[in-house]
């Protein structure tokens, strides 16, 4: 059971031992952190604003359908074995992850398609259908994507990169693999088809970053999906968050809900504890913050100088685009639309034109490419019987951008919009079936997620916002503070925030018990 704040299990100065570790925010980076913390002896307490656990990974239910608000897609699920495996414990006999065969689709506006599959020869198949010229191109680029996970995911991503010295190390490998190109400009060396350019290089969409401006490196992303697979998890991404839940809880932890940290507290120069919005004050000699990086500094260490991560540098990063997020359940289509599958990707009539209106023109535009999951067709627990639940994402400027979109005024509109798309491309006659609509802007990110300028991702993974130019894992900032989660090294994406974990653990030493 989850624990809520109470008088009873707050930690002041009148005897009682302190926790030996406080986490701020139960997302999956939290979570993990925690779970990592508690086997190596700590006594973590977790505190998180939200009523459930899971930060964007936590669920909405509304009138029987099951709304999983964020991540859908379990890539590289071995990370979460190795989490669970460092805490004694058997990640498969506790959430029940499906493999999805095939991917997802991508629906071009010129009517084609083209399906990602878990077979190497039937992908070859599909290039070969679409651009039969581009099939060699197209074994090039998968032995691209392997040396780039070799080197970006299992090196850099699985160490600290919070030493220049680290950087250094690893900048010739960074040339011989061009990492100052982008993701679309190394794409475009090894196929000609557009349709094919835009299905090998959106990727870094998912983690926040401008196909056309991140780094080379992130087309390591299509070596996971085709090492790994494309998994769900049943119950929604929510039941890993419930699952790590029980796993602290186990270990001797808590997760305190409803209960926002408002400060990291100081003394003698080292992290503290922290003080919550209502007064409450948890004291610790070791803080992770999972909130957003530009928060953690900005925010929560607002009453201490910061020497690198002042408010004027936070401004000056790019960060992730803005996420339009439309949930909305139906009745009566458990039979129609068989040709929508869990996961369909709409391509707009624009890709790059699109991307730049998104991310550097920070303007809302007349078109829009769709992300469209339909997890009923795999888990009908999600859903009432004969029902579907759906959600639609829409990639959208940012808050920050010099005329931010008022989405008081757009929200409605847009969602209109979404739903003529869906209509015209997708699922005809959706609207004679809609039961029930719930909309996220990124108003409502910077509101729940306290995300600054309501970017679904933080801070954007260009070259030089990675790795050591990235927040670090361990705070240059204050002694005793430690960062996970979507904003810090190795960056955004399920993979990305659980191994942020991983790295705290190289970086925390075994507890010493305290004695009372």
């Amino acid at each position: 059971m989850l624990t809520r704040i109470s008088p009873d299990l707050v930690e002041t100065a009148r005897g009682h031992q302190p926790p030996a570790a406080v986490v701020i925010g139960a997302g999956l980076g939290g979570l993990a952190a925690a779970m990592r913390l508690g086997a190596k002896g700590y006594r973590v307490t977790v505190v998180d604003k939200l009523d459930a656990p899971g930060g964007r990974g936590s669920a909405l239910w509304r009138e029987g359908h099951r709304f999983d608000l964020g991540p859908t897609i379990v890539t590289v699920p071995q990370v979460l074995r190795d989490l669970w495996s460092a805490c004694g414990r058997d990640f498969d006999s506790e959430v029940d992850l499906r493999a999805l065969d095939p991917f997802y689709e991508i629906r071009f506006d010129d009517g084609s398609r083209f399906t990602a599959r878990a077979d190497t020869d039937a992908m070859r198949a599909e290039v070969a259908r679409l651009s039969p010229g581009d099939a060699a191109g197209y074994d090039r680029f998968l032995r691209d994507a392997e040396a780039r996970y070799a080197f970006g995911f299992e090196d850099l991503g699985r160490r600290p990169m919070h030493r220049l010295a680290d950087l250094i190390r690893a900048l010739p490998r960074f040339g011989v693999l061009r990492a100052d190109r982008s993701v679309y400009a190394h794409v475009a060396r090894r196929v000609r088809d557009e349709r094919l350019r835009m299905a090998l290089s959106f990727h870094p969409l998912f983690i926040g970053g401008d196909p056309f401006h991140v780094t080379s490196m992130y087309v390591l992303v299509s070596h996971l999906e085709k090492e790994f697979g494309v998994h769900y998890a049943m119950g929604g991404v929510v039941a890993i968050a419930q699952a790590m839940v029980r796993v602290i809880e186990a270990q001797g932890g808590r997760v305190l809900l409803n209960a926002e940290v408002d400060e990291v507290l100081v003394r003698q120069g080292r992290a503290a504890g922290v003080r919550l919005a209502e007064g409450t004050i948890l004291t610790a000699g070791l803080v992770v913050s999972n909130a957003d990086a530009g928060h953690t500094y900005d925010r929560l260490l607002r009453n201490r100088p910061r020497r690198r991560w002042t408010p004027s540098h936070l401004a000056r990063r790019r960060w992730s685009m803005g996420l339009f997020v439309w949930y909305f359940g139906t009745t009566g289509t458990g039979r129609l639309w068989p040709d929508v599958g869990h996961h369909t990707i709409l391509s707009g009539p624009r890709y790059r034109g699109l991307v730049r209106d998104i991310f550097i023109d920070g303007r809302l535009a007349e078109d829009m490419s769709l992300y469209v999951h339909r997890p009923s067709v795999t888990d009908p627990s999600c859903a009432p019987p004969g029902g579907d639940t759906f959600y639609a994402l829409s990639p959208v400027p940012h808050l920050g951008h010099t005329d931010p979109v008022d989405w008081q005024t757009m929200a409605e509109p847009y969602r209109a919009r979404v739903q003529e798309v869906l209509e015209r491309r997708l699922l005809p006659g959706l609207g004679k079936h809609l039961a029930v609509s719930e909309v996220f802007t990124p108003e409502t990110f910077r509101d729940r997620y306290l995300s600054p300028y309501g970017a679904g991702f933080s801070i954007e993974p260009r070259i030089l916002q990675s790795a050591w130019f990235r927040p670090h894992n361990i705070s240059e900032e204050l002694p005793g503070l430690y960062l996970v989660g979507a904003g810090t090294h190795p960056g955004a994406g399920l993979p990305g925030v659980i191994t942020s974990a991983e790295v705290l653990a190289k970086l925390v030493p075994a507890a010493v018990a305290v004695p009372r």
